[in-house]
């Protein structure tokens, strides 16, 4: 299993699977981020938070402890 967390910049990766429970998870469906989707990797800041990406057409930000929920491929 690989995770949103564990891409390296540039990646063009499809969207498997959402891990997480209730709100965090319907928080992330709310961004765009859903099963089939691909997601670009475009920045990770010098500690690895937050991860910047492209998703449906615009960048997003999001925290590692989300990416860490957001399986890839």
């Amino acid at each position: 299993m690989k995770t949103l967390r564990q891409a390296k910049i540039g990646d063009t990766l499809k969207v498997v699977k959402l891990h997480g429970e209730g709100a965090v998870k319907r928080r992330i469906m709310d961004m765009g981020i859903t099963r089939g989707v691909e997601v670009v990797v475009r920045k990770v800041a010098p500690l690895g938070d937050p991860v910047e990406i492209t998703v449906r057409g615009y960048e997003l930000s999001i925290r590692k402890a989300d990416a860490d929920m957001i399986e890839v491929e």
